[in-house]
């Protein structure tokens, strides 16, 4: 079974629910059909964390909702041990932005949090969205398995 590792800065604990974005990735990873033997992790962060990391690894000086870090491509800050048996990579999420995203789109946090974890996902998977194309598949597979988890997320930018 995959390992998904759940963290979040202390601020942030009591407003997530590790179980579901757990499954979250987990049903990722199914509709994706990814062999069992795979570690990821989830990390729960703020705007400052994000926006530093958006500027070192993107050139970006400006937070984002979600970065996704492949395994090699960059030391995301919750990374577990080098060498870790199939480790996909980092997913780092904003929950400010999470927030502000649920409430523009006039659903949940904890669904937004799911959007983005699918997402993060995704991107770790291969995914991208550069071209309508890419979007349309990817945007496919986002609506497949939040379908799948029951969220209720209205359309938006992801």
């Amino acid at each position: 079974m995959p390992k998904i590792t759940v963290r979040a800065d202390t601020i942030y604990r009591q407003h997530i629910d590790p179980r579901r974005l757990r499954a979250a990735a987990l049903e990722t990873l199914a509709h994706e059909d990814i062999p069992g033997r795979v570690e990821l992790t989830i990390a729960i962060a703020g705007d400052d964390e994000i926006r530093a990391l958006n500027r070192r690894y993107r050139g970006v000086d400006a937070p984002t909702d979600v970065l996704a870090f492949g395994e090699g491509a960059a030391p995301a800050p919750f990374a577990v041990a080098p060498g870790a048996p199939a480790y996909l990579g980092d997913v780092v999420i904003s929950y400010p932005r999470a927030v502000a995203q649920a409430d523009t789109r006039r659903h949940s946090t904890a669904d937004e949090l799911l959007l983005l974890v699918v997402h993060g996902v995704l991107h770790l998977l291969g995914y991208d969205h550069a071209t309508p194309g890419e979007k349309r598949k990817m945007w496919a597979a986002q609506r497949h398995v939040l379908h799948e988890l029951g969220a209720q997320v209205r359309p938006g930018k992801r």
